[in-house]
């Protein structure tokens, strides 16, 4: 685990050399333990796959020299730790999208097979970004992977579930994309209106990093 500034007031930490399941977990035990105890001065934190950006006040840090030390022990000391498994969060898909046949035929597969394959892992939500919300999903039966579109659409409907690579996700608003789009969801991913008991807004994301997700077939396929 190593760190480099990311400018007078910032620091990019990695501490995984490649996306797996010991990124994931370590990724879930750093969030988790910023969370829970800040650094003094920390104004944000952006989880990736395998690094975490940590930027602080100004006058918050007067040397990350002399503070990224005792940071890094406290991120070392939560990845020791054995974090419980997030529960599964189930999500509805129809699987009618525009890109269905493609992706089937990229892989010699049945539009079925393609829908089964999709449908079967529980996944992990490795990080959220591009969108508001939007939840990078992994691990996607290699079977699947496929490459993004040549030329993205102008626009994308919100809630629609697609394949980019070796991930599958989930548009939270409508926007440009170039994803492969399998089909729909009527969840709402991202709704800016909902918000938790005590008036925060995290309950705007319906997903979050660390999570683990479930789609679930409906409408009888």
């Amino acid at each position: 685990m190593d760190w480099i500034p990311y400018g007078p007031h910032a620091a990019l930490v990695r501490f995984a050399d490649a996306v797996g399941d010991k990124a994931f977990a370590r990724a879930s035990a750093i969030r988790a333990a910023l969370e829970r105890n800040p650094p003094e001065g920390l104004l944000e934190f952006v989880p990736a796959c395998t690094t975490v950006l940590l930027e602080f006040s100004a006058r918050g840090v007067p040397s990350l020299d002399a503070a990224m030390p005792d940071i890094l022990e406290q991120f070392q000391m939560a990845a020791t730790l054995a974090l419980p498994p997030a529960p599964v969060k189930e999500i509805p898909v129809v699987y009618d999208g525009q890109d269905l046949e493609h992706v089937a035929h990229a892989h010699d597969l049945t539009t079925a097979e393609v829908c089964r394959l999709h449908a079967e892992p529980i996944y992990k939500v490795y990080l959220l970004g591009f969108a508001p919300g939007f939840p990078y999903l992994g691990d996607l039966d290699a079977r699947l992977h496929t490459p993004r579109l040549a030329t993205p659409r102008a626009r994308v409907p919100a809630g629609s579930v697609a394949i980019g690579g070796q991930h599958t996700g989930i548009y939270t608003v409508d926007c440009p994309g170039g994803w492969n789009i399998i089909g729909h969801t009527p969840a709402k991913i991202f709704d800016p209106g909902r918000r938790s008991p005590d008036g925060g807004d995290e309950a705007m994301f319906l997903l979050k990093q660390g999570d683990r997700v479930k789609f679930v077939r409906s409408n009888g396929q």
